[in-house]
């Protein structure tokens, strides 16, 4: 019924099953979208601060840099995957 899904999961089988790779301890965070929805909205934020940029570079610069500057908040001051 979906064979564009069905291809997709076969060729990223190791991403799409990584979930059980964590600690047990883990999966009861993970189940939720909250860290992620987070991120997003605080992308929709900084970008909307910008309004337009010279290019889809610029943008992807400043994504990156969000998510590298969030990424290291969890790892530093955030223990909540940390058990």
């Amino acid at each position: 019924k979906y064979p564009k899904l069905v291809n997709w999961v076969e060729d990223n089988i190791e991403e799409t099953l990584s979930f059980y790779r964590l600690p047990l301890a883990h999966h009861k965070h993970m189940k939720s979208t909250n860290m992620l929805e987070r991120l997003n909205q605080e992308i929709k934020r900084r970008t909307l601060v910008v309004r337009i940029f010279p290019s889809p570079q610029s943008c992807l610069r400043l994504v990156r840099a969000l998510a590298v500057e969030i990424h290291e908040n969890w790892l530093e001051a955030t223990r909540y995957l940390n058990m």
